[in-house]
Formats: structure tokens, C-alpha cells, sequence
């Protein structure tokens, strides 16, 4: 009884590992289609094709595209757990300007750019959470970090810490990479830093 039970249990544990290998795979190949044939481009027969199954078990775990889509966004954004502590908001600043730039073109980076700019308005309102939380929301959050830290380190004006200076880097960086296909190189980052966030943070009278 126990061997059975012992059995049972084993055989359990080695399907679900089966089923989280599957739907790793899934979920990689459905960011791989965003990546390469954009959201108008993807189907769940690709996905299906690109992770070696069979559309059912696709369609098993998620009834839609746009489900499906919603998942792989949140398992394949890039985590940012720690904010840069360099010594000076200058350096801070580029450094999650760096690692923006690192994200915007990873996979995930390229998946998530192909649904901002191919879905239509009813479509992007089923992601607009995904993006907020994963994206938007923590770039802010380090952004906000690195200003008041400055302000207390008496680099940065005491009333910069506002909605608008957080949102400057992030607007800044999707205006130019959609309207003018920069991919930010080092030394683009560095001229809208020192031209544009050095002076817009310094202290009146510096």
C-alpha cells in the first residue's frame, strides 16, 4: 500500500513537471511569434507548431490569444528588484536608462512593443494592466527612488520629486525609439541625461 501510494504521488509530481515544461515552452514560443511576426501575425497554430504540441493543449490552457498573450507578457518581463545606489543621481539615472534600453530590446521587450503598436483600442485595453504593473509601475517607482534620494544628498530641487519629472525619461525614451528608430545608444543616454534630466534636477542657484 505504501509502495502504491509512494507510486500515486510520484507519478503526480512528474506530470505537473510535465505540464510546467510544456507551458514554459508555450509561453516562450508565443513571445518568440510576437518578436518575429507581431500580434497580428500570431496564431495559436504557430505557437502550438513552435513549442512542439498539438493546438489542443494550447487551447486547453488558454481560450484566446489574447489570454495567451497576457500570460507570456507577465512570465517573460524582466524583474527589477534593485534600484542603482551608484553616488549620485547622474549615475543612477543611467544605469535604469541602461537596463531600460536592455528590456525594450530583449525578446520580451520586442513582444510587448508589437502589441502596443499593432493592437487596435478594445484589444490594448486587455493589456493595458499587464504593462502598468510590469512595466510602467516599477519604472516609476525606481525613478521616484533615485530623485528623492537625490534631494536628500542635496543634488536634486526638493520640488522635482512630481508625476511629470518621473514620466520625463520614460517619454523620452518611447517618443525617440517610435518616431525617430533610436535604439539609444551609451552616448544618446548620456546627452538626454546631462542635457536634459542634469539640468531639469539641479538645485536653483547651482
Amino acid at each position: 500500500m505504501v509502495a502504491s501510494n509512494w507510486a500515486a504521488a510520484s507519478a503526480q509530481t512528474s506530470s505537473r513537471r510535465r505540464g510546467a515544461v510544456l507551458e514554459r515552452a508555450i509561453l516562450d514560443a508565443a513571445l518568440e511569434q510576437l518578436g518575429t511576426v507581431g500580434w497580428n501575425g500570431l496564431t495559436m497554430e504557430g505557437v502550438a507548431a513552435g513549442a512542439q504540441t498539438g493546438k489542443a493543449a494550447v487551447y486547453r490552457r488558454w481560450p484566446s490569444k489574447e489570454d495567451l498573450v497576457a500570460d507570456a507578457l507577465r512570465s517573460g518581463l524582466p524583474r527589477f528588484d534593485t534600484v542603482p545606489d551608484l553616488g549620485s543621481v547622474r549615475e543612477d539615472l543611467l544605469a535604469l536608462c541602461r537596463r531600460a534600453r536592455d528590456a525594450m530590446y530583449s525578446r520580451p521587450g520586442f513582444a510587448l512593443r508589437s502589441v502596443i503598436h499593432e493592437c487596435d483600442s478594445v484589444q490594448a485595453e486587455r493589456f493595458h494592466a499587464v504593462i502598468f504593473k510590469g512595466v510602467v509601475e516599477p519604472t516609476l517607482e525606481m525613478l521616484r527612488e533615485v530623485i528623492n534620494r537625490g534631494i536628500e544628498r542635496g543634488e536634486v530641487r526638493r520640488d522635482a520629486a512630481n508625476g511629470y519629472v518621473f514620466d520625463a525619461i520614460p517619454a523620452m525614451m518611447m517618443y525617440r525609439s517610435k518616431i525617430c528608430a533610436s535604439e539609444w545608444p551609451d552616448l544618446e543616454l548620456e546627452e538626454m541625461i546631462d542635457q536634459l534630466m542634469v539640468p531639469l534636477l539641479r538645485p536653483d542657484g547651482a
